[in-house]
């Protein structure tokens, strides 16, 4: 049984940093993983994704400030996020699925396995 569990989300201003944890249980992280994120009154989105070649996929709103990354020891799927703005406010999933297509542009669909998600909330 696959388990994602999330912790690292908060409010913080703008401009500020908060880095996002998800440890997999009953799944090897050197596959396909991700996070989406979903704002109130919006459809789930792609944030970022890193294949089990080791390459990473950004969305465009987020490139160059946010970076994902692997513990392959713990087993933990990393979200460091920096020079945050007010849209990046959003409820953040870690997501698995060796299946899966494995890019941030990808459609939420397609992933099998989710975390229960952790809030951030960027204020002005």
């Amino acid at each position: 049984q696959v388990q994602l569990v999330e912790t690292g989300g908060g409010s913080v201003q703008a401009g500020g940093s908060l880095t996002l944890s998800c440890t997999a249980y009953g799944y090897s992280i050197n596959q396909c993983t991700g996070w989406f994120r979903q704002a109130p009154g919006k459809e789930r989105e792609g944030v970022a994704a890193v294949a089990n070649d080791g390459s990473t996929t950004y969305a465009d709103s987020v490139k160059g400030r946010f970076t994902i990354s692997k513990d392959y020891a713990t087993n933990t799927l990393y979200l460091q996020m920096t020079s945050l703005k007010l849209e990046d406010t959003a409820r953040y999933y870690c997501a698995a699925d060796r299946n899966a297509p494995c890019t941030a542009g990808s459609n939420w669909v397609s992933w099998r396995y989710w975390g229960q998600g952790t809030q951030v909330t960027v204020s002005s």
